[in-house]
């Protein structure tokens, strides 16, 4: 979805060190239009961990009949998008004439590379009556022998996407390798993200990485000794074998790898280069983007 602010708006309260927890980050709450958006990565402090560069949590959102998400077409450079649901439904367009549903498990990943556009609304069979949209939305940074590859769109349904038990906690392995498992999902460096649902007591010891933010989706972990409430991104050191334990029933994501070099944002374009990011503004004003099939007539401007 649309970023519609830059990296300087970001705050982070930075803990001290204690044991595999480094910092504790408090997402920022976004009204994107009729939903909220907890936004935690980039904040000052803290622009990524790992490739990662952005991290969304997208509501729940609650929507009557006859509304809903309603994200124009809007251009990206740079990244790779990685869309998760917990709940709803999202019907993606893209410039490259792609048309996919996104529905709960499903990882939608599309690289934008040079340059693809893209929007986000929904099927009027969802919008026709009372729904929930639920899920996290993320960029991945691409190294920089990647920045301007050609743009490309990957749906992987839930069935494809790895499950396992890890004790008797579920576990779904996302992008990476974990756990003996190795997700279908491309990447483009060293990349993790998993998900796991936790009841009341139970651990679970995560995977390594060199570097690694474990969020708090629902419910209260205990890590390294720290509480991580709800909502919260812990960035863990890169301390092996780190455990951590559910204080109530917890859903949580674990996303890191190992680090790509200093990014710029501004709007939706990330790069390694500052003037790259001038020549796409440019772009867009002027109308040197491609547009989206089925929703031309359209499009979120770039902001002053």
């Amino acid at each position: 979805m649309s970023n519609p602010s830059s990296e300087t708006e970001f705050d982070c309260p930075i803990t001290k060190e204690c044991g595999a927890l480094v910092q504790l980050l408090q997402p920022r709450e976004r009204d994107l239009g009729g939903f909220s958006v907890r936004r935690v990565l980039p904040v000052v402090g803290q622009k990524m961990i790992g490739p990662w560069i952005f991290f969304d949590h997208m509501g729940p959102a609650h929507f009557p009949a006859g509304d809903g998400i309603n994200v124009r077409p809007h251009p990206h450079i740079g990244i790779a998008t990685v869309t998760y649901l917990f709940e709803g439904e999202i019907l993606h367009r893209d410039s490259l004439g792609s048309l996919q549903p996104i529905r709960p498990g499903d990882i939608n990943l599309m690289v934008a590379g040079h340059g693809i556009v893209h929007s986000e609304r929904e099927r009027p069979e969802i919008t026709a009556t009372d729904h929930t949209l639920h899920g996290l939305q993320l960029w991945l940074a691409l190294p920089e022998a990647e920045e301007e590859t050609d743009p490309a769109f990957y749906h992987y349904p839930e069935s494809t996407v790895p499950s396992v038990s890890v004790g008797d906690v579920p576990v779904r392995v996302m992008m990476g390798t974990a756990y003996g498992e190795t997700s279908p999902v491309k990447v483009f460096a060293d990349t993790l993200y998993i998900e796991a649902w936790l009841k009341p007591g139970q651990k679970l010891t995560l995977p390594d990485a060199q570097e690694r933010g474990l969020y708090v989706a629902k419910g209260r972990l205990l890590a390294g000794g720290t509480e991580i409430p709800e909502f919260s991104m812990a960035v863990l050191s890169e301390q092996q074998g780190v455990t951590v334990e559910a204080l109530e029933e917890t859903r949580l994501a674990v996303i890191g790898g190992e680090p790509l070099g200093k990014r710029f944002i501004e709007w939706n374009f990330v790069s390694s280069r500052k003037e790259r990011i001038e020549e796409a503004k440019k772009d867009w004003q002027n109308g040197r983007f491609p547009v989206v099939p089925g929703d031309e007539s359209d499009y979120i401007p770039l902001p002053e």
